[in-house]
């Protein structure tokens, strides 16, 4: 089964990884990048502290780009946006819609979300969501 990186993930994935590259990613399965999580990515390295940090971010990002496709937010992904969305709502279990939106693409893909440690209690909420979580080692 595929992943969806969510955003949560990419931040562990700069604690795995700080200087490391995308093909040392611990895991075999096929990865997509969601729109959101690339615009959210996107709004990291503008809002980075540093000139140097920024920049460092911006590589990494342009890096992982090569190695995982975005995949966009179309009509389709839209649908299973609405029927998480109506899901939730209905259960009373409403998480972020960014979130909502990592999710949509999954399902529509027929993939499973990739999150940090972080954000894995709202992508359980999802019904038929399979969830991995990714934690950086501690140092």
């Amino acid at each position: 089964m595929g992943l969806a990186l969510d955003t949560s993930a990419l931040v562990e994935l700069e604690r795995l990884l700080p200087q490391g590259s995308p093909d040392d990613l611990p895991w075999e399965e096929g990865l997509i990048l969601p729109a959101i999580v690339w615009a959210e990515a996107l709004a990291g390295v503008r809002l980075a502290d540093t000139a140097l940090r920024a920049a460092q971010r911006r590589a990494r990002l342009e890096t992982l780009r090569t190695h995982v496709p975005i995949e966009p937010f179309s009509a389709e992904i839209a649908e299973h946006y609405a029927d998480i969305f109506a899901e939730l709502m209905q259960s009373g279990q409403m998480i972020p819609q960014n979130d909502i939106a990592v999710a949509a693409t999954a399902r529509a893909a027929g993939f499973g979300v990739l999150s940090g440690p972080r954000d894995e209690k709202h992508f359980h909420r999802v019904p038929g969501l399979t969830v991995k979580v990714l934690r950086a080692k501690s140092r």
